[in-house]
């Protein structure tokens, strides 16, 4: 009697992954052009793939919302390990992600989550959690070093990014991201030990910043 034939689990093709990923990042310019309310037929359009490509890869449109922020935070988050593994200087691979995290429009983004979709659905809190993780160890890492002002803590940075990189009131995303690199430099350096001055009140806890 002759073995039952295993299937084997199919992969998704090099060109479905492709569409897939052309999508996300169509959809990612558009959520920052126009907010996640913009059609998905124009985010069809974008991506040079059909609406029907869209809908095969994302049933609706909180699952797409939800791709982008949690693909904009895993490159984040990726950014950053590769600058410290390739430097070991925490203080580096701090900056490198925060200069990241303005590139991904991250603070353009996070503010879907809460008026989007659910924001403890299970992939969003994982790509949280990995860049709370990692900006905790980075910037641990920075103060044993002695290169990191020991009263700031990851609330204070996070809160910081996404305000400095938000384009001001009336200004479109292109025209200020002249200034997001140059703002966020003063801040980092703010940020290098030893402090100039004392910080009034006491630091931001990741706890705090999301029960806020």
């Amino acid at each position: 009697m002759t073995a039952p034939a295993v299937r084997k689990a199919t992969r998704p093709r090099a060109d479905a992954l492709r569409n897939r990923e052309r999508i996300v990042t169509a959809a990612r310019e558009m959520f920052v052009e126009h907010g996640p309310d913009v059609p998905l037929d124009e985010i069809a359009r974008r991506a040079g793939v059909g609406n029907a490509t869209v809908y095969r890869n994302f049933p609706d449109r909180d699952a797409l919302v939800r791709e982008v922020v949690c693909s904009v935070m895993d490159r984040t988050a990726e950014a950053a390990e590769l600058a410290l593994a390739e430097t070991g200087d925490a203080f580096a691979a701090l900056e490198h992600f925060v200069h990241a995290a303005a590139d991904e429009r991250i603070s353009a983004l996070c503010p879907m989550v809460s008026s989007t979709f659910d924001q403890h659905h299970p992939d969003l809190e994982a790509s949280r959690e990995r860049v709370e993780q990692l900006v905790e160890e980075i910037m641990g890492r920075a103060k044993a070093a002695g290169q990191l002002r020991p009263d700031v803590d990851v609330g204070d940075l996070l809160i910081v990014v996404a305000q400095l990189s938000r384009p001001p009131a009336g200004t479109d995303c292109l025209r200020g991201d002249r200034f997001v690199h140059r703002h966020l430099q003063l801040f980092l350096d703010g940020l290098r030990a030893p402090a100039r001055s004392a910080l009034p009140g006491r630091a931001v806890s990741l706890k705090e910043l999301r029960d806020s």
